[in-house]
């Protein structure tokens, strides 16, 4: 019988006779297959208890407009679902009462929403202007009042310097 070990047979071959008495062909390559695929699971196991840091605010506030815009994009696509199902029964009524056939009473829905344009109304904290005149603030979407009608001079807690 040959002195290695399994792993070795995969990493240098077997060329060596006395292993097809042990094991054959396939054996050997199931036993190759194995190892290299523990060895893969083992190494990418690692990133799986790797920790991600905390999100910034800049990335919680584009995650906040990715969500309005997919709950807008969704508001869209139902009115445009239920625009075309309104079609589909009048086509189906119209060739129905053409046809002759008894058509029942329309049964009542909601009317279809309209969602209309798409807009981004969330103002981040830190861009929201300090004083009541707002003529100092930094450029965004200030679609929303300041925070208070303060100053700042009077916001300041800090004990003045004389």
């Amino acid at each position: 019988m040959g002195t290695g070990s399994n792993v070795g047979l995969c990493l240098r071959g077997y060329t060596s006779g006395d292993i097809h008495t042990f094991f054959s062909d396939v054996d050997v390559m199931r036993i190759c297959a194995r190892l290299a695929v523990a060895l893969a699971t083992g190494i990418f196991s690692a990133s799986i208890f790797a920790k991600l840091p905390p999100p910034t605010e800049d990335a919680k506030v584009k995650a906040a407009e990715v969500a309005a815009k997919s709950a807008w994009t969704d508001k869209v696509g139902l009115y445009h679902l239920c625009i075309a199902m309104d079609r589909v029964v009048a086509a189906y009524r119209k060739s129905a009462k053409a046809a002759g056939k008894p058509v029942g009473a329309p049964v009542s829905t909601a009317p279809c929403a309209d969602p209309g344009t798409y807009q981004f109304a969330l103002t981040p904290e830190k861009s929201k202007p300090l004083e009541a005149s707002g003529a100092h603030s930094p450029p965004g979407m200030a679609i929303s009042p300041p925070s208070s009608k303060a100053t700042a001079a009077e916001i300041s807690t800090a004990p003045k310097k004389y």
